[in-house]
């Protein structure tokens, strides 16, 4: 039965590898779901694992309010574990845009310093750039990454062009691990190294890293680094987390103070009175989902099964793929000139192949023509491709 355990069965992808049913989430059977980037799904049995903690609160709200920071504690441990990330230099947040304003908030800026972003930055963290910018009277920097039209761009030429972009002026630099319009890998490492050399702060977006990627933060050594677990991990949401660099623990600002203010960081970010710290708890269990069906099989099935789809997709309907790196489950192809580059205009077509094909994929809004970007996630199979293939060049045309 759905929710008892995740159900492995063969077929219906392209690699030998442990897919499971829809019906093992909540999903919607009769949708084509190809965006899952944007939102996650929650395998039954996590929301299992959250309504379960949700009705332990309501019997006893006193005794589970009282005892919560050190389940919190316990389940940051086993996220740390996952992300190869100290216990201590790991606090839950709600989302990436949470913890990027929280680095934000604990770097201080004076007037002049710069703050490198790029043309390939989410939006919500460009906001919280600019205001944070606009507070301290700091300029925001953009870089442009190379291939801006047909993304034909390595990752250390996008290095290179960050790195280049350093000024005596640069305080900080907010790039992404993975980007999001674009489906596009960074060179962390590269980038983290790059501007500890020259004395750049640096915060990493890395909204679609956990549970997409193999991690390990203390390599790393980002100073700050933000990721989802309700995206690629299987958490519920909101659930995020953000790794802080030894040097800046004692450093950081919550955006809300609270009773654990003393106590420093994690629990001065963690702890906000009576929010709902069930996600958090509840993560751990996503992350035992990759325990059952094997984390690299996972990846390797997924990334192999959306470059099967793109390859579908662009043979279907001349649409031009634009370079996508193997280890990730996105992709992106260029919709023709004209089309969904605004976001008024990526929303109307994304409802109108929803509407039409009952398919729900990512369109981005992009200069000159956006983006169709595909996911794929345990619970898509070959077809789902082909369905939207099928209906989108008649859309376009």
């Amino acid at each position: 039965m759905p929710g008892e355990g995740l159900a492995s069965c063969g077929g219906g992808g392209p690699v030998n590898v442990p897919v499971v049913n829809i019906d093992d989430f909540s999903l919607d059977p009769s949708v084509a779901h190809l965006n899952h980037g944007s939102f996650g799904a929650v395998p039954h049995r996590v929301r299992v694992a959250q309504n379960e903690l949700r009705l332990e609160l309501e019997r006893n709200p006193d005794v589970f309010f009282a005892t919560v920071m050190d389940r919190v504690a316990k389940a940051r441990n086993e996220v740390a574990a996952f992300l190869g990330a100290e216990p201590d230099g790991l606090a839950f947040v709600s989302n990436v845009t949470e913890g990027v304003a929280v680095a934000l908030n604990s770097v201080p800026l004076a007037p002049g310093d710069q703050i490198l972003i790029s043309d390939h930055t989410y939006g919500a963290v460009e906001i919280a750039v600019r205001r944070a910018a606009e507070r301290a009277g700091a300029e925001v920097v953009m870089v442009t990454l190379p291939g801006q039209a047909d993304g034909e761009w390595s990752g250390d030429e996008a290095a290179d062009a960050f790195l280049g972009s350093v000024t005596p002026r640069t305080k900080v630099a907010v790039f992404d691990h993975i980007t999001s319009n674009t489906a596009r890998l960074l060179p962390a490492r590269r980038l983290v190294d790059g501007f500890r050399a020259l004395g750049v702060v640096t915060i990493v977006d890395a909204a679609h890293a956990p549970g997409m990627l193999e991690l390990d933060l203390s390599e790393l050594g980002a100073d700050f680094w933000t990721g989802n677990l309700h995206k690629w991990a299987f958490g519920p949401r909101p659930s995020g987390v953000l790794a802080v660099a030894p040097a800046w623990r004692d450093r950081v600002e919550p955006l809300i103070p609270s009773f654990y203010q003393e106590a420093g960081f994690p629990k001065s970010v963690e702890f906000q009175g009576t929010r709902d710290y069930t996600a958090w708890l509840a993560a751990p269990h996503g992350l035992r989902v990759f325990d059952d069906l094997g984390l690299h099989a996972v990846q390797a099935r997924n990334a192999e099964l959306v470059a099967r789809g793109r390859s579908i997709v662009a043979g279907a309907t001349g649409l031009r793929p634009w370079r996508s790196d193997p280890e990730l489950a996105m992709c992106v192809l260029r919709l023709p000139d004209g089309v969904a580059e605004t976001q008024p205009r990526a929303e109307a077509l994304s409802a109108e192949i929803y509407r039409k094909l009952g398919c729900r994929a990512g369109i981005k809004p992009w200069p000159g023509a956006g983006l169709l970007r595909l996911s794929a996630q345990v619970y898509n199979r070959e077809q789902d491709y082909e369905r939207l293939a099928t209906g989108l060049r008649g859309i376009l045309t």
